[in-house]
């Protein structure tokens, strides 16, 4: 969720209903060495009391190190380790996705991420995937060596690295991991309701839910998660009170106020312009309105042009369980590192990470 899940979104989801909200993934190498992206990207609400980081790395030094860091110097509360990633970017390199495949790689990683974490009480947990692709699954591996590690959990996404996002997620595998470790099992993958929460909690067992690219254009998703979860959810097929258009115009000002309060106002409303296609889907707005929102640079310009939207418009619900954001088609392989997949029980340590990586995926 890279430019996604910034200080003001998680804010705005909190405001919503219960959940653990995570930063933007950064990179250990550039923590550890002072970066100046990866701090401007280290920024909490002055709200969020419970500090959640997303972390990368392929060296076990960096990754302890930048463990240390967070806790110490920044106050975090949970650090997720991120094995998930599929980009080229990251996979060519052995991380995100490809690590996995190492598995004594995986358990150092680990190990040294939970040992500098120990030392303050702080939980680490760590994001999948099944694997590199059909022929290389990892997901079982990973959580036996997540369980050894001491990680206090595993989220594993219901797809492999060479499907992307494209395609449906398979959640038998999410079940699989749940029968073969003894640490909670989260599922990620296609949640895009709350509905679809609650079912893949009872299909599979998991102890919960990670939700990715289902929140874009919707933060209210956290509470309708909330209302699923604790059954105070209304009657009907979905359970669900739908906001109208004018409901969903007061989330767009303030998610583009709480950008502007975190980044200055013509940041914050550019950040925010990305947004805007996925708050209105499924509405009938017109085209030369959206494209006026897509441009807009100022908050009283933004008020002004959400004014214009039909606030009695109730929301669209042949939206509801539609994909949203970034999909795509399978790619013909995944990006590894020269011979990557020839020795599985490698560390892989002859890969560096760069001083140059950009944190945020």
């Amino acid at each position: 969720m890279a430019g996604i899940t910034n200080a003001a979104y998680r804010r705005l989801c909190r405001e919503q209903g219960a959940g653990l909200y995570v930063c933007e993934m950064i990179t250990s190498r550039g923590l550890v060495e002072g970066d100046a992206t990866t701090k401007q990207m280290l920024v909490f609400d002055e709200l969020e009391d419970v500090r959640s980081v997303q972390l990368y790395g392929t060296d076990p030094a960096y990754v302890g190190k930048a463990t240390e860091i967070l806790c110490a110097d920044y106050g975090v509360h949970h650090v997720d380790l991120n094995f998930g990633c599929p980009v080229p970017k990251v996979t060519r390199k052995g991380g995100g996705a490809a690590l996995p495949w190492k598995r004594n790689l995986l358990g150092e990683i680990l190990t040294a991420a939970v040992s500098a974490a120990a030392r303050y009480g702080v939980p680490v947990t760590m994001k999948t995937r099944m694997g590199i692709d059909p022929e290389h699954l990892t997901y079982l591996d990973a959580g036996r060596i997540a369980e050894e590690s001491g990680a206090a959990a595993i989220a594993l996404h219901g797809r492999t690295a060479v499907q992307g996002y494209s395609g449906t997620a398979d959640w038998a595998p999410i079940a699989e991991l749940v029968e073969h470790v003894g640490i909670p099992v989260l599922g990620n993958g296609d949640i895009w309701e709350a509905a679809d929460a609650l079912r893949m909690v009872e299909e599979t067992g998991a102890a919960g839910v990670v939700v990715g690219r289902g929140c874009l254009g919707r933060p209210w998703l956290f509470r309708d998660l909330a209302a699923a979860f604790t059954g105070t959810a209304g009657p009907g097929a979905s359970g669900l009170v739908l906001p109208t258009l004018g409901e969903v115009r007061t989330m767009m000002y303030r998610h583009a106020e709480l950008l502007s309060q975190h980044m200055g106002e013509e940041r914050g409303c550019k950040e925010f312009r990305k947004h805007i296609s996925w708050y209105l889907k499924g509405f009938s707005a017109g085209g030369d309105l959206r494209h006026a929102l897509a441009l807009v640079s100022s908050l009283a310009e933004l008020e002004r042009l959400l004014a214009e939207l039909d606030g009695d418009e109730p929301f669209p619900t042949v939206v509801l369980g539609a994909p949203r954001g970034r999909q795509g088609s399978p790619r013909k392989r995944v990006v590894l590192p020269e011979g990557w997949l020839d020795d599985e029980d490698g560390t892989g340590l002859s890969l560096q990470e760069d001083a140059d990586e950009v944190s945020g995926g």
